[in-house]
Parts: C-alpha cells; structure tokens; sequence
C-alpha cells in the first residue's frame, strides 16, 4: 500500500500559474519585453528558474539574471500574498492522509521563498514533511533527481508514492522517478499529461476519478464534494 504523496506547488497545491504569468509580464515590460500566455506555457512552466532566466534573458550576465529573477519573484509573492486559495479538495486530502498515517511532501521547481510563502498561505508549512526544491539540486525537474531525493528521505521505494503535477517537466520527472502521478489540468489538458505518462488527470482533489482510485487502493478516500 502507498504510504507517501508527494505533490508540486504552483499549478497543483494552487493554481497560481497566472500570478506568475502576470509577474513575468511586469518585469519583462520594464526591460522592452513581452511575453504571451502560450509562449509562457511552452517555455517557462515547470522549468528552473536558472533555465528559464537562460532563455529569457540571454544578453544578461549571471547578476543580470539574478537581479531579474529576484524582482520577477518578489513581484509574483507580492501578487499571490493575499490571493492564494488551496485546489479544490486539498486539505480533505491532506486530513485523510495524516489519518491514515500517509507521509506527504512537497517537490517543486520554486525558489524556497515562493515555495515557503504558498505553503504557509495554505497553511501546508508544518504540515509537510520537507519541502525539495529543484534548483537546490544539481538537476532539477524534468530530471528525476527532485523526486528520488524526496523518496530517499523518506526511506521509501518508488511503488510507495503517488506523485501530483501539473506541469510537462513535472510529470517527466516523478515519471522517470517510477512514481505513479496524477496530472492536474490547472494549465495543459489531461491528453497532453497523459502523453508524459500521468496514469490519469484531474481538474482538482475532489474530482471523482480520484476518489475512486484512492477508495479502491486504500478502502476510503476523503470526505469531500464531488468536482
């Protein structure tokens, strides 16, 4: 029986997928930049921040980078400090999953600051094991390395876990990881999760898809309204 859940952040605990959109419109504007919502899911969602800032501001030095990250991210903590609210059926997920003695954490591309911040604006800082974060790493996501490092530290196998994502290079990563991982259709469609291995795809945590798969692993699921 699985005894871990590891989850992303943005676009999975939340959908704050457009703050960071947002975010990134304001800074890029500051420099002559633009950026479309498509081009922002194709090239940006679920990359590292060292990646992303490669592709978006290639003229910068490595300080450039920095400095335009940092604003970029400060902006979107600024965005996201009073306007984050848990997906649908989270915290009935996460109440199950301490009754049963269900070990969660969170694996995220996120700077620690974003991750610390969401977290605690749902009130998930003291109820995660850790939090591991990509670019702490030597690879991030899509790279498998975030995810065998959580399961590590848990001292649990592949087979154990059950992996949430939202994002192409998340699922690759718990994928390649062997965790099974459920696609959150927060920014892409379940067709293109399902193509990066998801075993299925939902709008949410109370979505009845999941229910009945956590119903028929464990033999209950969480007490919560249908999606």
């Amino acid at each position: 029986m699985r005894d871990v859940l590891l989850f992303d952040i943005d676009g999975t605990l939340a959908d704050t997928d457009a703050l960071h959109f947002e975010a990134y419109r304001r800074e890029l504007a500051k420099h002559g930049k633009t950026i479309d919502h498509a081009t922002y899911m194709s090239s940006v969602m679920g990359h590292t921040n060292e990646n992303i800032m490669a592709w978006m501001m290639p003229e910068a030095d490595l300080a450039g980078r920095r400095a335009f990250s940092d604003a970029k991210e400060a902006t979107f903590r600024d965005l996201a400090a009073t306007s984050i609210v848990p997906a649908a059926g989270l915290m009935a997920l996460i109440d199950w999953a301490e009754a049963k003695r269900i070990k969660i954490a969170a694996v995220t591309n996120a700077p620690r600051a974003n991750a610390e911040m969401t977290l605690k604006a749902l009130k998930l800082d003291t109820r995660m094991a850790f939090v591991v974060i990509g670019d702490e790493l030597p690879r991030g996501k899509p790279d498998p390395m975030p995810y065998t490092i959580a399961l590590e530290r848990f001292g649990a196998k592949p087979g154990q876990a059950m992996a949430f994502e939202d994002s192409r290079s998340g699922v690759k990563s718990s994928v390649a990881a062997g965790i099974d991982t459920v696609g959150m259709t927060t920014g892409l469609s379940k067709d293109v999760l399902m193509a990066e291995g998801a075993v299925g795809a939902v709008p949410n945590f109370a979505d009845p898809w999941l229910i009945a798969r956590l119903q028929a692993e464990y033999g209950s699921a969480p007490t919560t309204k249908a999606a």
